[in-house]
């Protein structure tokens, strides 16, 4: 089946959320640190049982690379252990490592995350260098196993800077990088309609939704901002298509559930109730939205 397809279905399945694991050492709880040999075991531990406990309400996982990258080689190790416990687990794994270069240096990113030890099958990507920062990814979607995340329209309060300036065709930059990036993607569209080339679109610019969602209407959304950013249920409804059509990243929403729980159950116990809370919340604004 092709990986687009594949996240659709487990979105009918399980909801639309996408947990982040973006583990930091700090995160991790006394219990954990006194059962594991060091810090990338405890890391590990951590992100196992959390993965345990949420297999069938997570749609997908995001592992940003930079908690481990600022490990060094240690936290790669727990990096790489975590992406092979995700496979083995037949989970749908999107690599947030924002890479956005060129040709040769891209060609290797590209194998460096598609094949071998940190392999995922969704990665994300920055365009803003050009389209060419993109192509060097496109022969590892040919089989339909492979896609991308592109940044699009990005939550941050700096986005403004560049993706938000006016160009001269009457419309922003970031339309101009979504409609390219959409160009380039009908090439790979899946059964469901949608193409393996997907966008990164923040959900703290709910005035935008609407319009983007009618504008890119082939790009699978992964939607950030939902929750610590400001984002809401009601938000994030507008940039979904009955329900589907993106994922919604919550990392330290679900990974610290456990700090605001009685202190009786273990960190997996709390990040599943937080999935299926927010799961069941988006459910409702979507359901509310029609």
């Amino acid at each position: 089946m092709n990986i687009i397809d594949r996240l659709y279905k487990s979105i009918e399945e399980k909801g639309v959320v996408c947990l982040g694991l973006d583990t930091s050492i700090e995160y991790v709880p006394e219990y954990i640190m006194e059962t594991s040999k060091n810090e990338v075991d405890a890391i590990f531990n951590f992100n196992k049982e959390i993965i345990d406990e949420t297999l069938d309400v997570a749609a997908c996982y995001k592992v940003q690379i930079a908690y481990y990258e600022a490990l060094g080689l240690k936290g790669l190790d727990a990096y790489k252990r975590t992406l092979e416990y995700l496979r083995e687990k037949n989970a749908i794994i999107i690599a947030d490592i924002k890479r956005g270069d060129i040709a040769a240096t891209a060609k290797m990113y590209a194998k460096a995350h598609f094949e071998g030890d940190f392999e995922a099958d969704f990665i994300t990507l920055s365009p803003y260098m050009g389209m060419d920062s993109i192509e060097p990814y496109l022969p590892y979607m040919k089989d339909g196993k492979k896609g991308v995340f592109s940044l699009v329209r990005t939550s941050n309060p700096g986005a403004n800077d560049i993706e938000f300036l006016d160009t001269t065709k009457g419309h922003k930059v970031y339309h101009e990088v979504g409609d390219r990036l959409c160009n380039i993607g009908n090439d790979y569209l899946g059964e469901s309609g949608y193409s393996q080339i997907g966008g990164v679109l923040g959900c703290t610019h709910k005035e935008e939704a609407k319009e983007l969602r009618e504008r890119f209407k082939n790009m699978f959304f992964l939607i950030p901002g939902y929750g610590a950013q400001g984002g809401r249920a009601e938000d994030v409804a507008m940039y979904l298509n009955n329900g589907n059509g993106g994922v919604v990243n919550s990392s330290r929403k679900i990974l610290l559930a456990y700090k605001e729980g009685n202190g009786n159950e273990r960190v997996g116990y709390y990040a599943r109730l937080e999935a299926i809370r927010m799961r069941d919340e988006i459910r409702e604004a979507v359901s509310n939205k029609f």
